[in-house]
């Protein structure tokens, strides 16, 4: 799924409006029904039980706030609809401004005819109500501005938006959490942004929502299609993609009947050192366990009876020191290498990653502490095989790229390492980024802070490897790999919760992972 941009998406609308053909107040009541289809539905994350009769979000009094814009204009159609439902609703518009749009008066108009709902016009902050948790279950919900916002709130607006955060209610922002900028970092006046409990975004999720800076505001959030053009937005320039099931499914590549096990090839994990063995006992069932028909570590001495223990199906190199990483490794016979979990960083080992650079030409995954030492070598960077797949945390791709003072930063730092080096830049987190050479941009849809846990990275080293392993290209490898590896994390969660997650369930859970894209 493509990530849009707020002036995307208005060439989305105008094109729909102009071709399918569709008025734009049309349009907008069908962005309207889906969002009270959504809020009534029991199946939806918010839901207060399935089954039963209204047993969606809505279930008391609903309070929406409206700007004078089209965000306002869907807010009014929405309220309408959920009257016509049979819901308590209560609307207030904010009027900030003298200006309203077309479609925002047509809905106004209309809203004025259905008298169980109760319209306030609101001028100054004293007419704010005092309160609006005070019904069973209350919902606010946010329909102040748009994607289309390109300053700073202020003023009776910033009232509004003040008073819906202190509230207490449940608030459901619909498009973005008003005061949030959709492409753009907005934390200059950030106690005017609306802290959404859940956001409901048409079309595409926004670029903001893939942030950690702006979780507090977007909460959790779900896509909804209002239909517009397909073909025109496949046609859009956006390079930036959001990875959901249908585009993982996409991916994968189902396995042929006469297939054997060199067929899945030989793949080599370079981990561990003394007291830290753990991390090659994890990446290297991960990368056998997600189909690498073949598996061999490099060990110092001090690991081999741990994996040979752990790890019955892998098969044991063992350093010439006891502790350390140190050998130039012989590569030749193997199809994809991992190195990075748990080497630590001693001389030694620095030199023996430099050969392994220099002499491979096939591409690298690198994770942990290899990123460390390429952070202390960086002339190295240069001479990494095109198409590596870099695996950073946030605090390692500091280390190793650069800081940044937001995650719009960030994400641009990452994009031009990418290019320039011609590497793959997976970018560790809630939505995990993977950068392309050729300036696409992946955000995950899968995982769950129950994965923030010890050796989570390393079992991602071992899924990728062993993808790359099967003849998945570097990007495929990344885009599905990071994907696999946040939905087994997520079964796992269903099955344990997450404070209880640790790396190893991940791995257990990831056949179900497979299972699923394959159905």
């Amino acid at each position: 799924m493509k990530i849009l941009s707020a002036e995307e998406i208005r060439k989305a609308d105008s094109y729909t409006i102009e071709h399918e053909p569709v008025k734009s107040i049309d349009l907008m009541e069908r962005a309207a029904k889906v969002c009270v289809d959504w809020l009534t539905s029991p199946l939806n994350p918010l839901s207060h039980g399935r089954g039963e009769k209204g047993a969606g979000v809505v279930r008391g009094e609903v309070a929406v706030f409206c700007g004078l814009g089209n965000n306002g204009g869907d807010g009014l159609a929405i309220a309408r609809l959920l009257a016509a439902r049979k819901f308590k609703v209560e609307v207030f518009i904010i009027r900030h401004s003298d200006k309203c749009s077309a479609d925002f008066l047509i809905n106004e108009k209309r809203l004025k005819k259905i008298k169980a709902v109760k319209l306030h016009n609101i001028t100054s902050a004293a007419q704010l109500p005092l309160s609006i948790n005070h019904y069973p279950l209350s919902i606010v919900l946010d329909c102040l501005f748009g994607s289309g916002l390109n300053k700073p709130v202020e003023g009776l607006a910033a009232d509004a938006i003040r008073f819906m955060n202190k509230s207490g209610a449940k608030i459901i922002s619909i498009d973005i959490p008003s005061g949030l900028f959709s492409e753009k970092n907005s934390h200059a006046k950030e106690e005017v942004i609306i802290r959404a409990n859940h956001t409901l975004s048409f079309e595409s999720p926004k670029l903001a929502f893939m942030f950690p800076e702006n979780g507090q505001y977007v909460g959790d959030f779900s896509v909804l299609d209002i239909g517009l053009d397909e073909k025109f937005i496949s046609s859009l320039p956006s390079k930036n993609y959001f990875v959901r099931d249908i585009e993982a499914r996409f991916l994968y590549k189902k396995r042929n009947k006469f297939s054997h096990k060199g067929t899945y090839a030989h793949a080599l994990i370079v981990s561990g050192s003394y007291g830290k063995v753990g991390a090659c006992v994890l990446s290297s069932r991960a990368c056998l366990t997600a189909g690498a028909g073949l598996v061999t570590v490099h060990i110092p001495k001090s690991g081999y009876d741990i994996l040979q223990t752990a790890n019955p199906e892998v098969m044991v190199e063992v350093d010439s020191e006891e502790k350390i990483i140190s050998d130039n490794i012989k590569i030749e016979k193997y199809n994809a290498i991992g190195i990075g979990p748990g080497i630590g960083a001693e001389k030694e080992t620095q030199a023996a990653l430099k050969v392994l650079i220099q002499n491979s030409s096939i591409p690298l995954v690198l994770d942990a502490d290899a990123l460390n030492i390429l952070s202390e070598n960086k002339t190295w960077i240069a001479f990494l095989p095109k198409n590596s797949i870099l695996t950073p945390h946030p605090g390692e791709f500091k280390r190793l790229i650069g800081d940044a003072d937001n995650d719009f930063e960030r994400l641009q730092l990452q994009k031009e390492f990418s290019i320039r080096h011609g590497v793959y830049v997976v970018l560790k987190g809630a939505h995990t980024c993977i950068a392309c050479p050729d300036g696409e941009v992946f955000f995950n849809s899968t995982g769950n802070p129950g994965m923030a846990t010890a050796g989570s990275g390393d079992v991602l080293t071992g899924i990728i490897t062993g993808l790359l392993a099967q003849g998945y290209s570097p990007k495929k490898a990344g885009v599905l790999g990071v994907y696999l590896h946040g939905l087994a994390g997520d079964i796992a969660a269903k099955h344990q919760g997450e404070e209880s997650l640790i790396a190893r369930n991940i791995i257990e859970f990831l056949g179900e992972a497979f299972k699923t894209l394959s159905r």
